[in-house]
């Protein structure tokens, strides 16, 4: 008998960064390995990917990864998931080319070359254990579903899906496929909750395609449509529609044109060759025969519009004639975003319109669609993945009025350990699985004391006070100096300012007064009784920066720089690390001076 473990590392009680381990024996099988794209208060941080510090100690074990299709809640955390495991990659033909693109941006992996094309016919032997897949209709084509064949039963992940009639090749679902995994016999089913809240019927590809062709159709200036970039089916449709209404089309964005590129040269993509033009090519038609496709940085449009309209973008000029069409439907973690950006252009004079006002255009399964594909399957467990807590709770539901017993249902939290032993699936050991932040050149390097002074300087502004002590004279050479950065204006708080350097004095003073002197307490009492006296007066918590520096007036006459005091940097990473000032036993020479930070 297999020992089989089921381990989420994301994408459970939240959108995106979808990754799951499964481990059967001595086998960990990896599916897929996205990112999310961060909240409103992950200040700084451009996306976010899976923790796998479990995986580390077992990367021997790992035989590979096996990609559903070729977003990046699927395949962005990639490139990073090889820098610290050098495993094959399996993909469908659509999948391996834009996860190729993801690889090669990054220098530290851009020569990875151990990937391998599969389709809804490959099956491939591991040991006691058979990969095979199945196609789905998804947003982007040759989207897979995988199936681990254990000796226990199926393992099914199903990836991003839903249910279209009307979709076209290398769209469709195989539906005599999914009828073959269910007779089989399904252990555990993972589905897509994703669209756990839509009720009614998710609008059909084909309307989508035609609700766009009716808006360029009657839209007099330029068009701005805002699609993500690898999406292809819905640029495939803005390309339609402006095929029909003889319109060019710039792009802009930064990965569009290679994803474009990549799709045409796999025959996934149809275009005219004389349809793309560029911006100085557009300024000189009239504007009811232009549409540029805002795809944005990273392929996610709402901030890149939010530039446009601010004005940001030196190229992209908003004018009172122009219409920007949004066919995307921005994840929840944007809302807020989505309604800033929405008023930011209203102020502009163009007219917004979102595709999502009058479709449903979700390139997930509605809730129909979810209990058509759980009676496909007939799993004996049931886990709900990819949605917040709400969108898993309902799709638990769901598979309750299909007959699924609640005490079969999992609604995992990240690091939660589900494993199958002696005939029963059970949450065994919890793992503790975070989120590794990613912020420019950075991996994994912010945490959340950095997220934290991030906030209170965003909210409550940084507080630096500057003073020059003698120590050995026990007294205070200068007074202290106060600066202020988004705290208080401080030409109209003079008081302010006056009673707190008066307090720092005090506070210094008392330390220099003391028989046994420390750098660190001096610092730690500054603050402490700093923040306590700007809070009673403010109702504030600003960052403290103390700057203590030490000068010796009894320097020698023919030093140059007497009384000069050497200044350090005082920033805050070595003020929390470094700030007791080490070594303060040394002898120093009479013409040097010291400042601890």
């Amino acid at each position: 008998m297999s020992k089989v473990k089921i381990i989420p590392f994301g994408g459970v009680r939240e959108n995106g960064k979808n990754m799951y381990a499964v481990e059967v024996d001595d086998q960990i099988f990896i599916l897929d390995t996205g990112l999310k794209y961060p909240e409103n208060e992950l200040m700084g941080i451009d996306v976010v990917i899976p923790d796998w510090e479990y995986l580390r100690d077992r990367k021997d074990k790992i035989v590979g990864v096996f990609l559903t299709h070729g977003h990046a809640d699927s395949i962005g955390a990639l490139p990073y998931f090889l820098m610290d495991f050098n495993v094959p990659v399996f993909g469908s033909e659509m999948t391996i080319a834009l996860a190729k693109l993801a690889v090669k941006k990054h220098k530290e992996v851009k020569k990875f070359n151990d990937f391998h094309v599969v389709d809804a016919g490959t099956a491939i032997d591991f040991n006691d254990v058979t990969v095979s897949f199945f196609q789905t209709t998804h947003t982007i084509p040759e989207t897979l579903g995988i199936v681990l064949e254990t000796a226990e039963g199926n393992i099914v992940y199903t990836g991003d899906f839903k249910f279209d009639q009307t979709a076209t090749k290398g769209y469709q679902t195989d539906l005599a496929r999914l009828a073959e995994i269910g007779s089989q016999g399904v252990l555990a089913l993972l589905s897509d909750s994703a669209g756990a809240g839509i009720t009614g019927a998710s609008s059909r590809e084909k309307d989508i395609g035609e609700y766009i062709k009716e808006t360029f159709k009657y839209q007099d200036g330029r068009i701005i449509v805002a699609s993500v970039a690898s999406n292809i089916m819905r640029v495939q449709q803005i390309i339609d529609a402006a095929v029909a209404v003889d319109r060019k089309i710039v792009l802009s964005g930064s990965d569009i044109e290679q994803i474009i590129n990549t799709a045409m040269e796999l025959g996934k993509l149809k275009m005219p060759q004389d349809i793309l033009i560029s911006l100085k090519e557009a300024d000189k038609l009239d504007p009811k025969q232009v549409v540029i496709l805002e795809t944005g940085k990273m392929g996610e449009p709402i901030k890149s519009l939010q530039q446009i309209a601010n004005g940001d973008n030196p190229k992209i000029k908003l004018s009172d004639q122009d219409l920007v069409f949004v066919t995307t439907t921005p994840s929840y973690a944007q809302e807020t975003e989505v309604q800033k950006t929405k008023d930011i252009i209203y102020r502009t004079g163009a007219e917004v319109k979102f595709i999502s006002d009058d479709l449903n255009p979700s390139g997930h399964a509605n809730q129909n669609d979810q209990q058509l594909m759980l009676n496909f399957m007939k799993p004996q467990y049931f886990i709900p993945i990819q949605g917040e807590y709400r969108l898993l709770d309902r799709h638990a539901e769901l598979a309750e009025e299909v007959g699924i017993a609640p005490d079969r249902i999992f609604l995992t939290n990240k690091g939660d350990v589900l494993t199958y032993d002696q005939g029963e699936l059970h949450v065994g050991e919890h793992l503790d699985v975070g989120n590794t932040m990613i912020d420019g050149t950075g991996i994994g390097d912010i945490g959340n004391i950095v997220l934290r002074d991030r906030r209170v300087l965003s909210e409550d502004g940084i507080f630096v006070v500057v003073a020059t002590i003698d120590r050995k004279k026990k007294k205070i050479v200068a007074r202290p100096q106060i600066t202020s950065r988004g705290f208080v204006f401080v030409k109209t708080n003079h008081q302010l300012m006056k009673q707190s350097a008066d307090l720092v004095e005090k506070v210094v003073q008392d330390n220099l007064d003391q028989k046994e002197f420390d750098w660190g307490h001096l610092k730690q009492d500054v603050r402490e009784k700093l923040n306590r006296f700007l809070f009673d007066q403010t109702k504030r918590h600003p960052v403290i920066l103390p700057v203590i520096m030490e000068i010796n007036q009894h320097a020698k006459k023919k030093t140059k720089n007497k009384g000069e005091a050497k200044k350090d940097s005082g920033s805050h990473k070595k003020e929390a690390h470094h700030g007791h000032g080490r070594g303060r036993g040394r002898k120093r020479q009479a013409e040097k001076s010291k400042q601890s930070n």
